[in-house]
């Protein structure tokens, strides 16, 4: 999978302008918020961000900075897709997690080996139950956590589908 189908997957569970008062991520366009567009040149009011420019920030913002590209294209959407809603370190820790190595959020070369020695399933199945055990968490699980839960559903039929 490359990063247009991943981001267009992903487009999937973000939808368009959203600024609910309750979401830390204030307001969004895309799933962009409005921070992560301004560090990345965007200066318009969030409602009018083009999907394109928001395509050309997930590419930057998350799909390279978690290097989707050196993994299997199920288990680099699964990752793009948790950066984009967690975070990259906290997507990488579920990834570590995962694949049982220690979580210090940074990808190297021994959890790239231990990631190399599970099958794509495994490694999927643990990586989604650590999400959705980290939504639980959440102080905002009883306002967001049906379209959380959703999101990991989801995310389950497209590891089908890719694994």
């Amino acid at each position: 999978m490359d990063f247009n189908q991943a981001f267009d997957r992903l487009i999937g569970h973000e939808g368009g302008y959203v600024n609910h008062p309750s979401d830390p991520g204030g307001e969004t366009m895309f799933g962009v918020t409005a921070r992560v567009a301004r560090a990345h040149g965007y200066s318009g009011p969030m409602r009018t961000l083009s999907r394109e420019k928001a395509r050309e920030i997930a590419k930057a913002a998350y799909w390279d900075r978690v290097q989707a590209d050196q993994y299997d294209g199920a288990i680099g959407f699964q990752v793009f897709d948790a950066a984009y809603n967690h975070g990259i370190e906290t997507a990488v820790r579920f990834l570590q997690r995962a694949i049982g190595v220690a979580d210090d959020g940074h990808f190297g070369p021994v959890s790239l080996a231990a990631l190399k020695a599970m099958s794509i399933t495994d490694v999927l199945s643990r990586f989604n139950a650590e999400r959705l055990e980290f939504y639980t968490k959440l102080s905002t699980w009883p306002e967001f956590g049906k379209g959380w839960a959703r999101r990991v559903a989801g995310n389950l039929r497209y590891q089908a589908e890719d694994a």
